[in-house]
C-alpha cells in the first residue's frame, strides 16, 4: 500500500516549515532591525560622533568638523581687526574764510570813518573786536550747521576746537596801522585779501600754519604798494585762515561698523581637520570642539531620541501598509520572508545612498544626484506590490533628504528631497505594469528625464545659477536613472532566485510557448497542451475575483500536467478517440500511471529549474483527491472473480500534498472543471453550475483546502467566476433553454 504524504507527519512538517514565515517574533525582530537601519542611516547626520577630550591633554588623531559652523572667537577677531585697519577719517568743512575777512573790513572802514572816536581808543576797539569777530563768526557757523545732514554735531565740536587752538595772534603794531587806513586804502586791500584766502582756503588744511606762511608772498605779488597796506593784509589774512579738514569721528567709527559688518565670519567647513593628532587641547580648540558638540562630557542624548523616534515612525508607515490596509484578506500580508526582502532592499538602496554621498567633494558638489534613489521602490514594486512602492518612495525620499545632505545648514535638504520625490514615484508609476525586461529600461530612461527636468527646474530658480554646475547636476541625474535601471535589471534574478518569488516579469517570461517544456507540451501532447492553455483561462479570472495571483495560476497552469508527457497516450485528451491503454491494464496500474504525472511534473520543472511556485502548483493541483473509476473498477473486477479487494481508498489517493495556497488550490478546481466540461457533448448552464458546484463540494468535503487560506465566500466567487467564464469560452456548445418557454402561456377564454 502506498503512504499517503499529506497525513498527519506530512502536515506537522509543512506547518513547521511555514512556520517561521508567520512567526510573530521573527515579524517583531525584523521591524526592530527596519528602525535600526533606518537610525543608523540618518544618525551619521544627525549625531555627531563625540570624543574623550580635557583641557591641556593630546589628541590621539584628527578630529574633524562634523558639519559646518561659525567661529564666533576668531569671526570677532577678524572683525576687529578690519576696524584697526581703517584710518583716521578726515572730513571738509567750508567756513568761507573769505566772509570772515569782508566782516573785518566792513568793521575797520566803519569804525575809521567815525571822527568821535580818537585813534587810540580805535586801536583799542580794534584789539579787543577783531579776534572777537572770528570766534562769533565759527559760533554763528556751528549754529547754523547744528542739526543739519550737511556736517555731524560731532565733526563740528572737533572743527571749533581745532580752530580755537589754532587761531592766529595779530601782531600789536598792526592794530596802530589800521585807524589810519582810507576807504580807498581797505577797498584795495579787502580785494587782495579776498584773493589771498580764497586761494589759500581751496587747498585741505588740517594746519593752518601751512597756509599762512604762504600769505606774505601772494600778498607781496600783488598790487598793493604801500607797505603798510601789505603787512596789514597779510596780518589779517593770517587771521581769517583757518584749518577745514578735520578728524570726523563718527564717520570713523561707521565706518569701522561697516567694516566689521563686511568681513565674513570665518567659517570651520565639514570636513576641516580641527584638531590634528597630537596637538595640545588648547582653550580655543576646546571651545570650538564644544561649539561642535564633539566632546562627551557634553553630549546630550536628545538627538539620538529624535532619529530614534524618526526611525520608528519610518517603521510603522511600512507596517502600517504591510499588515494593516487589507486585515480581512490575509494573502495581502507579508510573510516574513518578504519582510525579510524589504529590509534588504532598504538596506541596499541606502548603502548606495551612502557611497555617493561619501564621494562629495569640492570638485564634484552635485554628485549626490547621481545616487541610484529611484532602486529601491523599482525593486519593492516589481518584487511585491505598486501601493507598497509608493509607501517606499516617500521614505525613500525622506532619507535622501537626509543621507545626501552634505551641507549641514539644515536638517533635510530640500534640494535632493524634491528630485528623490520626483524620481521614485515615476519609476514606481513606470514600472508598477511591466510584462518585458527591457520594461526596466524604459522606466529608467522616465527616471531620467523627470529627473533632469526637476534638477533643470531647481537650478534656474537660484537667483544666478552656474551654468558648468548646472550642466553637471543635470549629467549626474541622467546617469542616475540609467544606473537604477542596470542595477535593478541586475538584482532582480538575485531576489527572485533568494527568496523564491516570482515576479510579474518573470511570469511572462515563463509564458512564452518558446519555453522547451512548452513545446515539449505542444508537440508531444497537443491535447494536454490545449487542456492546460483552458485551465489557464479559467484560473487566472478565477483567481482576480478572490484577490489571489491571477498571472501565477495562469502560468502554473500552463505546467501543471507537464507530467504527462512521460506517458502520453494513457491520459485521455490525448489518445483523439483511439484505443484507450488502461483498458488492458490492472487499476492499481493505472492508477499509479495517472497519480504519477503530479510527481513526474514537479521533478520536470526542477530539472528545468523553474520557480518553486510553479512546481508547487504542478504537484499540489490534485492535492490528495481520490480516483473513483479505477477503485471502484478493482473492487468490481475482485467482486468477479469472488474475492475481497485488497486495496483501500487511500491506495487510489494522490500523495500530496494538498493545497498550500490559494493558486494551487484554484488550477486544481479549475482543472477537474474543464476536464468535466470538455466531457460533455452540448452541456447547458445548470450542467455547468451543477458541475462547478459538485467539484468544489466533494474537495470541501474532502478536506482538500484545510491546508490553504480559502473562505468559503471565496469559494463562492470562484465558482461564479468559473462558470461566467466556461459560458464565454464554451458558448457555441452550451444548450439555452427554448425561447419559448420564456413566454408566458396565453390565458384560456
Amino acid at each position: 500500500m502506498s503512504r499517503n504524504r499529506s497525513g498527519p507527519s506530512g502536515t506537522r512538517l509543512t506547518l513547521q516549515r511555514a512556520g517561521w514565515k508567520q512567526s510573530v517574533a521573527l515579524r517583531w525582530l525584523l521591524l526592530l532591525l527596519f528602525v535600526f537601519l533606518f537610525y543608523f542611516s540618518m544618525a551619521s547626520r544627525f549625531v555627531p560622533e563625540t570624543y574623550d577630550i580635557t583641557l591641556g591633554a593630546k589628541s590621539e588623531r584628527d578630529i574633524k568638523a562634523p558639519h559646518q559652523i561659525t567661529d564666533e572667537k576668531a569671526t570677532l577677531e577678524a572683525q576687529e581687526k578690519a576696524a584697526e585697519s581703517i584710518s583716521p577719517i578726515y572730513s571738509i568743512v567750508a567756513l568761507r574764510n573769505e566772509t570772515l575777512l569782508d566782516q573785518i573790513f566792513s568793521r575797520i572802514e566803519q569804525l575809521n570813518q567815525d571822527d568821535q572816536i580818537t585813534e587810540a581808543d580805535k586801536v583799542d576797539i580794534y584789539r579787543r573786536e577783531i579776534p572777537d569777530l572770528v570766534n562769533r563768526y565759527l559760533d554763528s557757523f556751528v549754529q547754523a550747521n547744528t542739526g543739519t545732514q550737511t556736517y555731524s554735531s560731532t565733526l563740528l565740536e572737533e572743527m571749533k576746537k581745532v580752530t580755537s587752538e589754532q587761531l592766529y595772534r595779530v601782531p600789536e603794531e598792526t592794530f596802530y596801522k589800521l585807524p589810519k587806513l582810507t576807504p580807498e586804502q581797505i577797498a584795495d586791500m579787502k580785494t587782495v585779501g579776498r584773493d589771498v584766502v580764497r586761494q589759500l582756503t581751496r587747498e585741505s588744511l588740517t594746519e593752518a600754519e601751512t597756509g599762512r606762511t604762504k600769505v606774505a608772498e601772494l600778498v607781496n605779488a600783488s598790487s598793493l604798494s604801500l607797505k603798510t597796506e601789505r603787512e596789514a593784509v597779510q596780518e589779517l589774512a593770517r587771521l581769517v585762515i583757518l584749518p577745514n579738514k578735520f578728524y570726523d569721528k563718527q564717520a570713523t567709527e561707521e565706518a569701522k561698523v561697516e567694516a566689521k559688518q563686511n568681513t565674513p565670519p570665518v567659517v570651520i567647513k565639514q570636513g576641516d581637520v580641527v584638531v590634528k593628532a597630537g596637538q595640545a587641547i588648547t582653550q580655543d580648540i576646546y571651545d570650538r570642539l564644544v561649539a561642535l558638540e564633539l566632546l562627551k562630557e557634553r553630549t546630550t542624548y536628545w538627538p539620538q531620541l529624535g532619529v530614534l523616534l524618526l526611525s520608528v515612525l519610518f517603521t510603522l508607515a511600512i507596517y502600517g501598509y504591510g499588515a494593516m490596509t487589507e486585515p480581512t484578506d490575509v494573502s495581502r500580508e507579508l510573510t516574513n520572508v518578504q519582510w525579510l526582502m524589504l529590509l534588504l532592499i532598504f538596506g541596499l538602496n541606502t548603502l548606495m545612498m551612502h557611497l555617493v554621498a561619501f564621494t562629495h567633494s569640492e570638485q564634484w558638489p552635485f554628485i549626490g544626484y547621481l545616487a541610484p534613489v529611484a532602486l529601491g521602490s523599482m525593486l519593492v514594486t516589481l518584487l511585491l506590490d505598486m501601493h507598497l512602492g509608493l509607501v517606499s518612495a516617500f521614505l525613500f525620499t525622506m532619507l535622501a533628504s537626509v543621507v545626501l545632505n552634505v551641507r549641514q545648514d539644515n536638517l533635510f535638504d530640500f534640494h535632493y528631497g524634491i528630485v528623490a520625490a520626483a524620481v521614485s514615484f515615476t519609476a514606481v508609476l513606470a514600472i508598477h505594469r511591466a510584462s518585458q525586461r527591457s520594461a526596466i529600461l524604459k522606466a529608467g530612461i522616465m527616471v531620467s528625464l523627470f529627473g533632469s527636468v526637476t534638477v533643470l527646474a531647481i537650478g534656474l530658480i537660484a537667483e544666478e545659477p552656474d551654468r558648468i554646475q548646472l550642466v553637471q547636476s543635470v549629467g549626474f541625474m541622467f546617469a542616475s536613472g540609467l544606473l537604477t535601471a542596470v542595477l535593478v535589471i541586475g538584482l532582480m534574478p538575485f531576489f527572485e532566485l533568494t527568496f523564491g518569488l516570482l515576479s510579474d516579469l518573470k511570469l511572462v517570461e515563463l509564458s512564452n510557448p518558446n519555453h522547451p517544456l512548452l513545446r515539449k507540451l505542444l508537440t508531444e501532447t497537443p491535447g494536454t497542451y490545449h487542456h492546460s492553455l483552458m485551465v489557464g483561462n479559467l484560473s487566472e479570472a478565477a483567481a482576480e475575483s478572490v484577490g489571489a495571483n491571477g498571472l501565477l495560476c495562469r502560468v502554473g497552469s500552463f505546467y501543471h500536467d507537464v507530467g504527462k508527457t512521460k506517458r502520453p497516450m494513457y491520459f485521455i485528451e490525448n489518445q483523439n478517440g483511439g484505443a484507450n491503454p488502461h483498458d488492458k491494464l490492472e487499476p492499481k496500474v493505472s492508477a499509479s500511471i495517472i497519480i504519477a504525472h503530479a510527481r513526474d511534473g514537479a521533478d520536470m520543472l526542477k530539472a528545468h529549474k523553474l520557480p518553486k511556485p510553479i512546481r508547487d502548483i504542478a504537484e499540489q493541483h490534485h492535492g490528495t483527491t481520490f480516483l473513483k473509476f479505477f477503485y471502484y473498477k478493482a473492487v468490481k473486477q475482485a467482486k468477479d472473480q469472488g474475492v475481497e479487494c485488497e486495496y483501500t481508498e487511500d491506495d487510489f489517493r494522490y500523495p500530496g500534498p494538498k493545497a498550500q495556497s490559494k493558486e494551487a488550490a484554484i488550477v486544481g478546481i479549475a482543472d477537474c472543471v474543464e476536464a468535466a466540461v470538455r466531457s460533455l457533448n452540448h452541456p447547458t448552464v445548470e450542467q455547468i453550475e451543477g458541475i462547478i458546484g459538485k467539484i468544489i463540494k466533494d474537495r470541501l468535503d474532502d478536506n482538500q483546502f484545510n491546508e490553504c487560506d480559502l473562505t468559503l465566500r471565496e469559494l463562492d466567487r470562484i465558482a461564479v467566476s468559473l462558470k461566467e467564464t466556461v459560458i464565454g469560452t464554451f458558448h457555441s456548445r452550451i444548450e439555452y433553454p427554448d425561447e419559448k418557454d420564456f413566454k408566458p402561456k396565453e390565458k384560456l377564454s
